[in-house]
């Protein structure tokens, strides 16, 4: 047995000694778990898991590489990988780097030959809280110290939304839509590329005279890290656009635009991250397999004295999962429309260029 290079802390004081990949530092974040069974290459390149660790909990990771064309962002910012076992020689005719390889080039840690079934019990049981990647010879003690004196990361936006604004354009297109980016993903772009709309992603502080001044046909709120709390400014810009045009958010989106309207949200124990998600659609009353990426939720209680109307709820844990302002043509969902299956997602951009249309 080969001798032990990384060890995994959690705040509780729980070792766990495995095998270091990817980059050879120190990492000290949140620790949450996911339940896909593919996808890692989206998972690590998502900008919601911003300085989190993540415990995989499919046992098998890395057997299908990294292709140059599956990212999610142009600099991924996960603060580290749990896994079982790390497959070092992928069988793909598309990737173009092993799993160790990419991480290493994106200077993430990640760490292998663990119990990932404990480790997500433990999280299940307990709620998210701090861990830490370090060397195997670091003392206990000092670890402790390391999790403990760790201050949580904040402003994350600033850091992960883009600084100037962009464009995807596609051809013939139909409608001009602004994407707010707190934390976007590629393919939620390529979505309504897809659907006939040129795109203009433009930073989380721009003001609704910068986003007005593109003369867009709607907006898209995006996903994106943290509490949504420290995401005030982009509250305060979907705040006064409501009703002026169609507004579609996702995600943190979802829960900035509950905020517009004066609801809460509140910190979940673990949170919703993974595929396979049930959620209902309380209009059509259809069962909808999503995936959500989630630590945070509307607070069903506050919404009471908004206009606010739940449209999807959660059914694993009864959380609102969409709401809606028709008066406003604003709504928003709570998981991810881009990697739900095609049936479970396609109505929800379809919703949105329909409103556009009218």
């Amino acid at each position: 047995m080969k001798p032990f290079t990384k060890k995994l802390v959690l705040e509780n004081g729980k070792e766990f000694p495995g095998y270091g990949f990817g980059a050879d530092r120190n990492a000290v974040c949140e620790i949450v778990f996911n339940t896909s069974m593919v996808g890692y290459q989206e998972i690590v390149s998502d900008p919601t898991y911003t300085e989190q660790i993540v415990v995989m909990t499919y046992p098998l990771m890395g057997n299908y590489g990294f292709a140059d064309e599956d990212y999610e962002s142009k600099f991924p910012s996960m603060g580290g990988m749990v896994v079982r076992e790390c497959c070092d020689a992928p069988s793909n005719f598309r990737y173009t780097k092993t799993l160790n390889e990419a991480f290493e080039e994106l200077d993430v840690p990640g760490i292998s030959g663990v119990d990932t079934r404990m480790i997500t019990r433990i999280i299940r049981n307990e709620g998210t809280q701090r861990a830490a990647i370090v060397n195997y010879d670091m003392p206990h003690e000092e670890v402790m110290k390391l999790i403990l004196q760790s201050e949580p990361k904040r402003n994350l936006l600033e850091r992960i939304s883009c600084k100037k604004r962009w464009f995807s354009r596609t051809p013939n297109h139909k409608w001009d839509v602004v994407a707010i980016d707190c934390g976007i993903k590629y393919s939620f772009i390529r979505q309504l590329n897809a659907k006939g709309c040129n795109v203009t992603i433009v930073p989380y502080n721009s003001t609704p005279e910068e986003i007005l001044a593109f003369n867009p046909d709607g907006i898209f709120v995006s996903n994106g890290p943290g509490n949504p709390a420290e995401a005030s400014v982009v509250c305060e810009t979907i705040k006064a656009l409501q009703g002026k045009l169609p507004i579609f958010g996702v995600d943190l989106g979802h829960q900035l635009i509950a905020m517009s309207y004066g609801a809460e949200n509140v910190k979940m124990k673990v949170g919703h991250r993974g595929a396979n998600h049930p959620v209902k659609n309380l209009e059509s009353g259809k069962l909808e397999i999503v995936a959500q990426n989630h630590g945070y939720t509307v607070d069903e209680e506050s919404i009471a004295s908004t206009p606010i109307t739940v449209t999807h709820r959660n059914l694993l844990d009864d959380t609102v999962a969409g709401i809606e302002v028709m008066e406003d043509h604003i709504f928003s969902v709570q998981y991810q429309p881009d990697c739900s299956p095609e049936s479970s997602s396609t109505y929800l951009f379809d919703k949105f260029i329909k409103l556009m249309e009218e």
